[in-house]
């Protein structure tokens, strides 16, 4: 079912992240640097897991086409639109949130290194601080990114970048939220992102494309401001509030 509803603390760190991350995309390639040599993609023993490793998943994992998102009981999921394609899904977890988008990606190499280097040149123009450590899901970033409060008074919201590369394709996630700030209370948000599963399709594809997704076939929408008597019953509660790129909410069942 999808629907809108206020925003809580999660959702709207959730929608913070989104921002950072399309400031970071906007700035990708802009002065053409040279970047680290890309290697081959790394075993993945832990997933994420590419749809020929593990067939079409018909339970447990919502489908929403290019990506099949595990279901974990309360949370909340939304997708992000840019133009009329979804290209992203939030998972929103109690007070964390893990964004998740993925891309085409050279059929031979890697493109994690070269991402995390760009993301960080980008956070660091904008005056923030970055750290790359070596985490549970590998190398990632945990960047303290300048935003600006509701109050209009400048703060710092704390964010982790994390990355996968598998066979032609490249999955990132944001976590933020507690989950960024903690990262040792990230353990059901990352995995998440270990468990999704990426179908790239065999189509021709640019590196970098992303990979387009779709609403599950039973999804339906709810106009807003409208409340729906059996939300509480829930097992994946919760409409979200509206989004960065587009007007689509969403509550999954």
């Amino acid at each position: 079912m999808f629907g809108r509803r206020k925003k809580d603390a999660a959702e709207a760190a959730a929608g913070e992240a989104e921002q950072v991350v399309e400031d970071m995309d906007q700035e990708v390639g802009e002065e053409g640097e040279p970047g680290r040599v890309n290697l081959p993609p790394a075993p993945r023993p832990d997933g994420p897991w590419d749809v020929s490793e593990v067939g079409r998943p018909s339970e447990g994992r919502v489908d929403l086409g290019g990506l099949f998102v595990p279901g974990v009981e309360g949370m909340e999921l939304r997708v992000e639109v840019a133009g009329d394609a979804i290209v992203a899904a939030t998972v929103v977890l109690q007070d964390s949130a893990v964004q998740l988008q993925a891309f085409a990606a050279p059929k031979k190499e890697g493109i994690w290194g070269e991402v995390r280097e760009e993301i960080a040149s980008g956070i660091t123009k904008q005056g923030g601080v970055i750290d790359e450590v070596e985490g549970p899901l590998g190398w990632e970033l945990r960047a303290q990114v300048p935003v600006q409060l509701p109050d209009g008074t400048g703060g710092v919201q704390v964010v982790r970048f994390v990355g996968v590369d598998g066979p032609r394709w490249f999955l990132r996630g944001v976590i933020s939220g507690q989950g960024a700030v903690q990262p040792q209370a990230a353990g059901l948000l990352e995995q998440i992102f270990r468990d999704t599963v990426v179908v790239r399709g065999e189509g021709p594809m640019a590196p970098r494309d992303p990979i387009v997704l779709k609403l599950p076939e039973d999804a339906q929408m709810v106009p807003e401001g409208v409340k729906e008597e059996s939300q509480a019953e829930s097992r994946f509660s919760g409409g979200m509030g509206q989004l960065q790129r587009g007007p689509e909410t969403t509550e999954v069942r």
